[in-house]
């Protein structure tokens, strides 16, 4: 999974497709259900980002769980094989994802480089 440059958007990737959801809202706004794994880091995007390349994070064999956080430092997503869990540190968790405390390990940020 992985933020666009803007932050506007989280694309994920896995098995049955890439999924694209805006971020805050967490509304689906694209789907695709084509297999396109990531290449070097990077997965290209769909819908509103059709085309670009996007920096994602992935699972290894060994990785139970991804730890990001949005690049504004707004939201902290957690994802594995059960889904993405999403924290707002401060405000409300998500109500459509569970929220329970998770022993985060050291977050990578994503998006634009500087």
């Amino acid at each position: 999974m992985g933020f666009d440059p803007t932050g506007l958007y989280i694309l994920t990737v896995s098995h049955s497709g890439r999924g694209l959801f805006a971020v805050g809202t967490w509304e689906r706004v694209a789907r695709d259900a084509g297999i396109a794994y990531p290449r070097d880091g990077k997965a290209v995007g769909i819908g509103p980002i059709q085309g670009q390349l996007v920096e994602v994070l992935e699972r290894d064999e060994q990785g139970e769980q991804i730890a990001m956080i949005s690049p504004d430092g707004r939201f902290h997503l957690l994802g594995s094989s059960e889904g993405i869990t999403i924290t707002e540190p401060d405000g409300p968790s998500n109500g459509s994802q569970p929220a329970r405390p998770v022993a985060m390990p050291t977050p990578l940020v994503a998006g634009p480089r500087r």
